[in-house]
This record gives C-alpha cells, structure tokens and sequence, in this order.
C-alpha cells in the first residue's frame, strides 16, 4: 500500500487523476491537496512513497513542494503532472528533484503506463520531455568538467550501451530489443548504473552520458 499526494487545484483533473492513480497503485491512500500551503502542511504529518504535483498552482509553484519532498523525505518519488512543457518550467522542477515529468495532453493510458514503469526503476518522462531533455545537454559544444571532489566512475561496454539509449530516451523494453535482452536485465543495468552514477534520474543520466562523450560515439 502507498500513501500517495495528489496536488491538483482543478477539481476536474484532480478526480481523473485519482481515478487514474488507483488503476495503477491499487489500494493507494490518496491524500488531495488544491494549494502549496496545504501540500507542504500535509508532508509534515505524512510520510509519502509518491507525489504527483501540479506546477501552476494559486498560492504559488509545486516545484517548492518537490524540493520540500526531497528534503524532508528523500526516498519519496516525486512526479510533475502538468500542462508546461518550456525550459523555464521543466529544468526546475528536475533541479528540485522530480523524478519524472509528464503532460496532462497525454492519452490518459499512456500516462497510467508510463506510472507502472516507476516500479521498474524507469523514471516517468513524456517523450517530448524527454527529447527535450536530451536536446539540451547533447547540445552542449563540450563534456562538462567532473568536478574533482567526485571519484572517476567507470562503466562496462555494455552499461555504457545501456546509458546511451536510455539518455536518448528509450524506453527499457525498446532497449531490451535493442541489445537482445530482457526488460528485467535492462532494469538491473539502468539501476546498476544509476548507483554508480549517483544520480536518480533520466535527466541526470543524459547529462553523465554527455559528459561521458557517449553522443559522438
């Protein structure tokens, strides 16, 4: 069982989204929020293995949620749900700690699977987030400089395979057909490589990836 925080402040898409998240997480205690204030309150007296966030909210931005999630409860998994697919918005909400970020114009289906993937260690990315993701760190004219406090990581051919296609945004199952190997192997490898990296998501990944120079390979 889940406890799970839902910040909507549109009442309509705050009922589908319950809905949604129930078909998914089944059994989940859903706790509703409309404001940041009642959101940061509700942190403070639940401990949350989810958050789906809004980012425009009344009473100001869910990226304060994300942050005060993270810091209060870094093991709990925060996910943007929102209509902003700009830079302005979305590289914030992933400095802030979201684990995924999706857009509310998606088909409802594609959102509930791209949910279930969560329990694959697969961070949730709309693949037009996800492209501009990639985008923006591929674009970057050299790797940037590891800074000298953090050891030298090194990784297999095949993790290195393994964190190209998943920095250009593949999913585990178009990788796993990809290298010929099952979406369970690819899980490990995306987890494995993630522990070494030290970074726990899709946009952290493709920046080590660009770092690594895996793009002009």
């Amino acid at each position: 069982m889940k406890n799970i925080l839902l910040l909507e402040d549109l009442p309509e898409i705050r009922a589908w989204m319950k809905v949604l998240v129930l078909q998914v997480f089944p059994q989940s205690l859903i706790s509703e929020a409309a404001r940041v204030h009642d959101a940061l309150e509700l942190i403070t007296a639940i401990k949350f293995d989810l958050a789906l966030v809004d980012l425009g909210l009344p009473d100001g931005s869910g990226v304060d949620v994300v942050a005060a999630l993270r810091e209060s409860q870094p093991e709990a998994q925060s996910v943007v749900v929102t209509i902003h697919d700009d830079d302005d918005h979305l590289f914030p909400a992933l400095q802030a700690g979201a684990f995924g970020y999706l857009l509310k114009e998606q088909a409802r289906e594609l959102i509930a699977e791209q949910l279930k993937r969560m329990s694959q260690g697969e961070p949730p990315l709309s693949p037009s987030i996800a492209r501009r993701v990639i985008s923006h760190f591929a674009a970057q004219s050299r790797p940037q400089e590891r800074p000298q406090n953090i050891p030298h990581v090194s990784l297999t051919d095949r993790e290195n395979e393994v964190l190209l296609r998943v920095a250009k945004g593949f999913t585990l199952p178009e990788i796993g057909v990809q290298l010929n190997l099952s979406r369970h192997t690819i899980a490990d490898y995306v987890k494995q490589i993630y522990r070494k990296l030290n970074v726990s998501s899709r946009a952290e990944a493709a920046l080590e990836a660009q770092r690594l120079g895996l793009f002009r390979r």
